[in-house]
């Protein structure tokens, strides 16, 4: 079974760190077989808003966009079929590192400048595959960092369960019993 910690900790938050909350688990009998990073490392992109996006002018399949991060505004070249005014999105910005170490630069594409990239889900590896750009809610806060306003910075848990412990195959019944094991309360969301 895999749950992300921090919505454990939404449930129970004892005062272990991470490590000291996986092995208590693995000595009770749920035994934790790995841990993963909930998105892959990447820096630099912020949620943005698409002010504009008009066509290229030698180009079919792109747009030059007008991109606020809610303090300047970039001019951004993007082949993004859903690339449109009004879209609220992830934008790297110059400077920035996605994942496998791929460095954002200034470039110039079809003899129009572009300042950053739009990104795509696929692109900031948190998808196999994307038709176009990220889009995000409209009450997204422009300028916020993504990894902050998506909540990345968070493991995924893999526990292996026996199957005498049945109680444990569902968020709320391993809150309970990392609750009961720290003396800590246990309450769910509020839905």
């Amino acid at each position: 079974m895999k749950f992300s910690e921090a919505w454990l900790r939404q449930w129970v938050n004892p005062s272990l760190d991470s490590a000291e909350l996986l092995h208590q688990m693995t000595m009770v009998g749920l035994e934790v077989d790995g841990t993963e990073p909930a998105a892959k490392v990447f820096s630099g992109v912020v949620v943005a808003q698409i002010q504009s996006a008009e066509q290229h002018p030698d180009a079919d399949k792109l747009r030059v966009c007008q991109v606020s991060d809610g303090s300047d505004v970039f001019q951004v070249v993007c082949g993004a079929p859903n690339a449109r005014a009004g879209l609220i999105t992830a934008f790297a910005k110059v400077g920035a590192v996605l994942p496998d170490n791929f460095k954002i630069k200034k470039a110039k594409l079809r003899g129009v400048e572009s300042f950053g990239m739009l990104c795509a889900e696929s692109e900031l590896g948190m998808a196999e595959s994307s038709d176009g750009l990220m889009e995000l809610i409209d009450s997204a806060p422009v300028g916020q960092d993504i990894r902050e306003f998506l909540s990345l910075e968070d493991q995924i848990i893999e526990v292996d369960l026996t199957p005498n412990r049945s109680d444990c195959l569902s968020i709320a019944g391993l809150a309970r019993e990392v609750g009961v094991l720290n003396k800590a309360p246990v309450q769910g969301p509020e839905i």
